[in-house]
């Protein structure tokens, strides 16, 4: 069983299911890119440059840390220091990370967490209520390719009931080393090479990679019987396996008309999805892009009894029967 990062805030941490693609963009659906802290929301800490302990072996961007022990008593405040300074673009608050990291217990080292043993960078949202407080004022405004430490005191971690499944009390600063691979917002798309879109009977998709919505042209002749998936943009990342959760941008059309029924492009909010779950819901999108490479924009055209069929959402353009389209930029998975 794959393992779940324990960094999530009381909210599982940015795993946002895309619930079956209905008409209405309710905020379970997408994930707010531009979204603000409530008035109720806490001072934010001070930050200071330490203590922090060394990291010992493992000093590479890209590579697991070990790191010492915490000596002494820590900070009350939050520690932070860049030990690698990346030159990438620099992360705001409510962005969304992929990152690789591990957390350890300042007081006996021990380690509760790490994604290096995992090979599988998480993606999170750096948003109140989606991952702890220490690292969404410690990583904001770093630049991706940074590597950052921190020293998390309980107030800006799990609070003072800890997290004793993770051996974590509510007494406990952690400490956490995190390489920060990637950011993305709701501007962000694929950024692929352009493959040729020679189909006629096919839709054709604009390449735009400016986080525009991709204009969408569906031809007047029937639709395909069977499940489509073809590149548009293809990147270069790895392909997206059956068990992973996948952040994108994405619209959906009915092919009769073609309608958007739903859509994050141009909305100020990003997708994430599971695809185990998608294929509860619309099992042609889990289909469609699983096993195209991060960082591509696809087309799927799904058939009905791969859709809704006779069970379309009530109240919208989708109907039974209907045939759907989707272009979906594949921005990061986990």
């Amino acid at each position: 069983m794959r393992r779940r990062s324990l960094l999530l805030a009381a909210v599982p941490a940015g795993l946002v299911t895309l619930s079956a693609c209905g008409d209405d963009k309710s905020p379970s659906s997408d994930a707010s890119a531009s979204a603000s802290p409530s008035a109720s929301a806490p001072p934010p800490p001070k930050i200071v440059d330490g203590p922090l302990p060394a990291i010992t072996a493992g000093t590479k961007f890209g590579e697991k840390p070990v790191v010492a022990k915490g000596s002494g008593e820590p900070s009350k405040d939050l520690a932070v220091r860049t030990v690698i300074a990346g030159s990438g673009r620099a992360v705001a608050e409510n962005d969304f990370i992929q990152a690789n990291y591990l957390g350890q217990i300042w007081s006996s080292g021990k380690v509760f967490d790490n994604s290096f043993d995992r090979h599988r960078p998480l993606v999170m949202q750096l948003a109140q209520g989606s991952i702890i407080d220490g690292w969404r004022y410690a990583l904001t405004g770093k630049k991706t390719g940074s590597r950052v430490e921190m020293a998390v005191p309980p107030q800006w971690g799990y609070g003072t009931s800890g997290n004793p499944q993770a051996g974590i009390k509510g007494t406990d600063t952690l400490v956490f080393v995190v390489d920060v691979i990637d950011s993305f917002n709701s501007k962000s798309s694929a950024k692929g090479k352009a493959v040729p879109q020679t189909d006629a009977a096919l839709p054709t998709v604009g390449v735009n990679t400016d986080g525009d919505v991709p204009k969408v042209t569906v031809p007047k002749s029937d639709p395909p019987k069977q499940l489509v998936s073809n590149y548009v943009l293809e990147g270069d990342g790895a392909a997206v396996k059956a068990d992973q959760t996948i952040l994108c941008q994405f619209q959906g059309l009915v092919w009769d008309g073609g309608k958007t029924f739903q859509r994050t492009y141009g909305s100020g909010r990003l997708s994430q999805f599971s695809v185990e779950q998608m294929q509860q819901a619309v099992k042609g999108l889990a289909q469609g892009v699983t096993g195209k490479k991060v960082g591509s924009r696809v087309l799927i055209v799904v058939p009905p009894d791969l859709g809704y069929g006779d069970n379309p959402p009530s109240g919208g353009v989708i109907k039974k029967g209907s045939t759907l389209v989707f272009t979906v930029d594949i921005l990061a998975a986990m």
